[in-house]
């Protein structure tokens, strides 16, 4: 029985309904929030001599409106 739920979803599917059911139950302002801690960024890092060089996105984030920082 317990293996029967693998047939049609895998455990990174689950947790994604999982997570997606409990922000869409959350007030609007944790909603908010929570929805921007699932935001994700994918960095690189090139390495020479042992020596890591600057971390750099794949995408760059969007800069949030109002920070006062002009986009690059």
């Amino acid at each position: 029985m317990s293996s029967t739920w693998r047939e049609f979803m895998s455990w990174n599917k689950y947790t994604q309904v999982a997570s997606r059911a409990l922000r869409q139950a959350l007030s609007e302002t944790d909603r908010v929030a929570a929805e921007k801690r699932a935001a994700i960024g994918v960095r690189y890092q090139l390495w020479e001599n042992g020596q890591g060089g600057e971390q750099k996105y794949v995408v760059p984030p969007a800069k949030e409106a109002g920070s006062g920082t002009p986009p690059v």
